[in-house]
């Protein structure tokens, strides 16, 4: 077998416009292809190798980035790009502390960069780590406006409301785009399934998951999807329910273990046969290691 193919980073990243006001960075899903090392490592495994999408909403010369993206260069080349279609103005919104959310902070340095209390104080107790990781994040540019609850701002003529949801991570920020009918989700959802980081609080996460289904948004559009779906206007609410499942169905492996042996095409078959999931083989990995951390929970 050949070595994966090195490309230079921000190289294979492509805008899609899900929106008229939306403009979409994603990069990764190439087969055969890595950005960063042919070495284990967050970017590559964790992010380019099951596809990464950075959000912007943009009405006149104003831009809301959602995340800053996996690098430098990524960042830079968002920048530019909103910068060449007349953006003056920019804002960030942190949708939570994740490596692979904050990477490109400091191209926005002199900018607004909101987040939420919990982000601010994760990054700050993982400032080390996040410096010191493969890719390292040097230096950690941290938010500079910090909010402590459900908040709102505008872009331009749009309405943009921040909703605090804990899913995925205690500090999930969603953004709400309520005269566009869209919800961009972060990691809160992600296709075809959820990476567990916080197994202990996933029942929590599956209350939250209920909440934010009650919102009635019918267009999601997550940073961890399929290109051709996001590009065509997003995922519609199955995606939630189909979350729900799956999270309800991983914390059962621990009282029918013939589930936990299941490969991940077996363990979503039904919602992959009506369409509301699209398989994605890299991602076997991701949920071995899910029912790997529910079945080591203490009890």
């Amino acid at each position: 077998m050949s070595a994966p193919a090195l490309l230079p980073l921000g190289s294979t990243m492509r805008v899609l416009r899900p929106h008229p006001n939306i403009y979409a960075f994603y990069d990764g899903r190439i087969e055969g292809a890595r950005a960063h090392s042919a070495a284990p490592n967050w970017l590559d495994d964790g992010a380019y190798a099951l596809g990464v999408c950075v959000y912007a909403v943009v009405d006149g010369s104003e831009a809301l980035l959602y995340d800053t993206h996996i690098s430098i260069p990524h960042a830079q080349m968002m920048r530019r790009a909103l910068e060449e279609a007349g953006v003056t103005s920019f804002r960030v919104v942190l949708s939570h502390w994740h490596d692979d959310h904050v990477a490109g902070n400091a191209v926005f340095a002199t900018d607004e960069i909101v987040a939420l209390d919990r982000t601010e104080r994760t990054l700050a107790a993982n400032r080390v780590a996040l410096e010191n990781g493969d890719p390292p994040i040097f230096p950690l540019v941290m938010p500079n406006k910090i909010i402590t609850g459900p908040s709102e701002l505008t872009v331009g003529r749009l309405t943009v409301r921040l909703e605090p949801a804990e899913i995925h991570s205690q500090d999930g920020l969603i953004l709400l785009l309520p005269e566009l009918g869209l919800m961009l989700a972060g990691d809160t959802l992600e296709e075809p399934i959820t990476y567990v980081g916080e197994p202990e609080r996933l029942p929590v996460h599956v209350e939250e998951l209920k909440r934010i289904r009650e919102w009635g948004y019918r267009r999601i559009l997550p940073n961890h999807g399929a290109p051709d779906v996001i590009a065509a206007g997003g995922y519609g609410p199955e995606l939630i329910d189909a979350t729900i499942r799956y999270v309800n169905k991983l914390l059962h492996t621990r009282i029918d273990m013939a589930l936990a042996d299941q490969d991940l095409s077996t363990f979503i078959a039904g919602d992959i046969a009506t369409g509301a999931l699209t398989y994605f083989a890299p991602y076997e990995a991701v949920h071995a290691d899910n029912v790997k951390k529910v079945l080591a929970l203490p009890g």
